[in-house]
């Protein structure tokens, strides 16, 4: 079975919606690993600050309906199917990784290209999957973790969220 790697964030209650979408993931996929949590400002557009983490799982899912199980954990969290790209988010899921599958087709690009750009992806993926190898950056994911300018992206660990195979996670902190 694939492991999976997603990226999720938001910038509207990000508390409350990363919670419902932890809850949910941690529902559809049993074994699903969560990384700490991380607030960064928001990237591409003015607005408020992003609560960001990475969640992996192994499935038997095909990508496409890992994919259309994303999308409706985003629209159980607000998130309409239209919102612009570079706007506020009450659910951003995005895949990452799955296994080492190479895909390039319109709404779905793997490895996701900005994995190597984004240190809310890159950064939280290094948390939980260290040792897995990029498929097309053949590099440890912690090695490009290292070799990432950190100091251009800063990012803050949100305190009470660690790794946790548990499942369900409860907000952290009082939301500020």
């Amino acid at each position: 079975m694939p492991r999976v790697f997603v990226a999720a964030g938001s910038n509207v209650e990000p508390e409350k919606n990363l919670a419902a979408a932890t809850a949910a993931l941690a529902r559809v996929f049993p074994d699903v690993q969560f990384s700490p949590w991380y607030r960064n400002r928001a990237v591409g557009f003015e607005g408020a600050d992003f609560i960001n983490l990475v969640v992996g799982f192994t499935t038997e899912l095909p990508v496409h309906e890992v994919v259309a199980r994303l999308r409706a954990i985003e629209e159980q969290c607000g998130r309409p199917r239209d919102a612009p790209k570079w706007a506020p988010r009450s659910m951003d899921l995005d895949i990452l990784l799955y296994g080492d599958l190479v895909c390039d087709e319109p709404g779905l690009k793997l490895p996701r290209p900005d994995l190597l750009k984004r240190a809310f992806m890159l950064g939280p993926l290094a948390d939980i999957a260290p040792e897995v190898r990029h498929p097309t950056a053949h590099a440890t994911i912690r090695e490009l973790w290292e070799r990432f300018d950190q100091a251009a992206h800063p990012m803050t660990r949100v305190p009470g969220t660690t790794n946790s195979h548990s499942g369900h996670r409860p907000p952290p902190g009082s939301g500020r």
